[in-house]
């Protein structure tokens, strides 16, 4: 459960449209579990921060697995949610994760396609390198960006957005998640979250036509500050 204030998860707030830094214990939605879901919690502050006497409109724009970390979008008109909407389809809204894996990748850089099936019953996707029935195309591109004594660091470049994609495809070459139990890593994190965060998101707002980059700071954890610590500003997706 939530244990801080969403104040201070905001990552940018303005008439149109709202990103969250979402904690690894946060679900954007509804679910089976009946917690209160993230997009609740917004509303309930925005009802009370701006004392709307009524029903809060607030459209989600993607979502996040919950033991992942990072921004999230969330859309506050239906004109900017119905705008969003295209824009992620069409690949206009730039995704960029970092995820720490125990392994090292087999390249220190590369582009990884394959096709992607979701079991529903398991919860679940398996990676295919060749197209099987019912299943969708995905593409990512990673770097190493630094290692350590038992760890290393990847950034990674979301093409598309299917189900636990990068969880499954790291998976698939032999680079689970640390933590991630459901796809191959040999031990679970405290608390049940895995070290994979949305980090960056950059696209163009959808009404104010400016270019929006955000960043959304890692939990406050050992091995994230230590990775962070060493890097060095940039714009990757520039």
């Amino acid at each position: 459960m939530r244990k801080s204030n969403i104040e201070q998860d905001i990552l940018y707030l303005d008439n149109h449209l709202l990103i969250v830094n979402k904690h690894a214990s946060d679900i954007v939605q509804g679910d089976k579990t009946g917690d209160e879901p993230l997009s609740e919690t917004i509303k309930q502050y925005l009802k009370i921060r701006y004392h709307k006497p009524g029903k809060v409109f607030l459209g989600v724009v993607h979502r996040l697995d919950r033991p992942v970390s990072g921004a999230v979008i969330f859309a506050r008109t239906s004109k900017a949610l119905t705008r969003l909407n295209i824009m992620l389809r069409d690949g206009e809204i730039q995704k960029q994760y970092w995820a720490i894996v125990k392994n090292l990748p087999p390249k220190p850089c590369d582009h990884l396609t394959g096709f992607i099936v979701r079991n529903e019953e398991q919860n679940k996707s398996f990676v295919y390198q060749k197209p099987v029935s019912g299943a969708q195309q995905a593409e990512l591109i990673y770097r190493v960006l630094d290692s350590g004594d038992h760890y290393h660091l990847l950034e990674i470049e979301l093409l598309t957005g299917r189900h636990h994609q990068i969880r499954a495809q790291l998976a698939s070459i032999g680079c689970p998640v640390k933590g991630d139990l459901k796809y191959g890593s040999a031990r679970s994190n405290p608390g049940g979250f895995i070290h994979l965060h949305a980090r960056q998101i950059r696209f163009i707002h959808p009404v104010r036509k400016e270019l929006l980059t955000v960043i959304a700071p890692v939990p406050d954890d050992s091995l994230w500050n230590f990775f962070q610590s060493r890097q060095t500003p940039q714009n990757p997706l520039s």
